[in-house]
């Protein structure tokens, strides 16, 4: 069976992820112990409890998000469950890339870990807004953007599934572009909670020291296909790996394309690693013929198991 992998991204994250698969896994509890060695807090603790409350925060949200799916990456290919390709949104592209064998889970939360600090301090002293757009078509929205860039930066930074797009950039001007978009049509315009104007311009401090922390990094050949953030599609030898990290941080995240993509390469079902199941539901309105699973607890481990095996007699018949 030919399956792909989607990782979650940040947004998705609560404290007790991982705690039922760190006690029930001993492939799981592997991979985190290692990743946990590698960043300056306790990240088990922050992902099973988070005592002080600090998981929101970039810094530590991407190493335990990354350490979590790595963990499942490992504890699925241990059960023979293995991707034919693989994607992720933002963040979680650190996780297919892990998948596909470019870094081991070690150096993807270090790299990560390195990533939420730079993306943290991008964002600092900075006014800026993220704001769900629903029901609206990319054109449209691409000039509510326009007619508000006079204030600031603003810029379509997701374009996740049909009928959600999000907008994010300084927060005068996302304001603007929203209050236009809703005299556009859209239905509703809602501020997201984050921490800073992913993936528009306002990053470009990111992605500058992404490229100088990446020259010290090794990246393999991907075993798998992997889509990319801002391609919304496998790469060509013209650019490196490290070129489109620097510039996913700082680009707009064509979720649904990459969807669309790995649709076309014939993937009999698509599997979620979550936490959450945003992705699923962005599978859902995107290539609804696409069977997907999302997996984030003990129980979703044993049950994937016994819905592949459900979706191999169907296709046998």
């Amino acid at each position: 069976m030919k399956l792909g992998f989607l990782y979650a991204g940040q947004g998705s994250q609560h404290p007790g992820m991982g705690a039922d698969l760190y006690e029930a896994y001993p492939a799981f509890r592997e991979v985190l112990d290692q990743a946990a060695a590698q960043v300056d807090f306790d990240l088990k603790q922050v992902s099973f409890t988070d005592p002080d409350g600090v998981l929101t925060q970039t810094r530590y949200t991407q190493p335990c998000m990354v350490a979590f799916a790595a963990g499942v990456t490992a504890l699925l290919r241990e059960k023979g469950i293995v991707p034919a390709v693989a994607a992720g949104l933002s963040l979680g592209e650190y996780s297919a890339l892990h998948a596909a064998g470019v870094f081991d889970a070690a150096t993807a939360v270090k790299l990560v870990a390195f990533r939420g600090k730079a993306m943290e301090q991008a964002a600092a002293d900075r006014e800026s807004a993220m704001v769900a757009v629903l029901n609206l078509d990319r054109a449209p929205l691409q000039e509510a953007c326009d007619a508000a860039s006079d204030l600031g930066c603003v810029v379509i930074c997701n374009y996740n599934c049909p009928g959600q797009l999000v907008i994010g950039g300084d927060k005068a001007a996302v304001e603007k572009a929203a209050a236009i978009a809703k005299e556009k049509g859209a239905r509703r315009c809602l501020p997201l909670k984050v921490s800073g104007p992913f993936h528009t311009p306002l990053m470009a401090p990111a992605g500058d020291a992404l490229a100088d922390y990446f020259k010290t990094v090794t990246f393999a050949e991907p075993q798998i296909p992997v889509l990319f953030n801002c391609l919304g599609d496998v790469k060509d030898d013209t650019v490196t790996i490290p070129e489109l990290l620097v510039k996913q941080v700082q680009s707009s995240v064509f979720m649904e394309d990459s969807i669309r993509t790995m649709a076309s390469m014939g993937v009999d079902a698509i599997v979620e690693i979550g936490p959450g199941k945003a992705l699923s539901g962005f599978v859902k309105k995107t290539v609804p013929q696409v069977p997907v699973t999302a997996v984030e607890t003990a129980a979703d481990v044993e049950d994937l198991a016994e819905t592949l095996k459900e979706l191999v007699k169907e296709n046998e018949q």
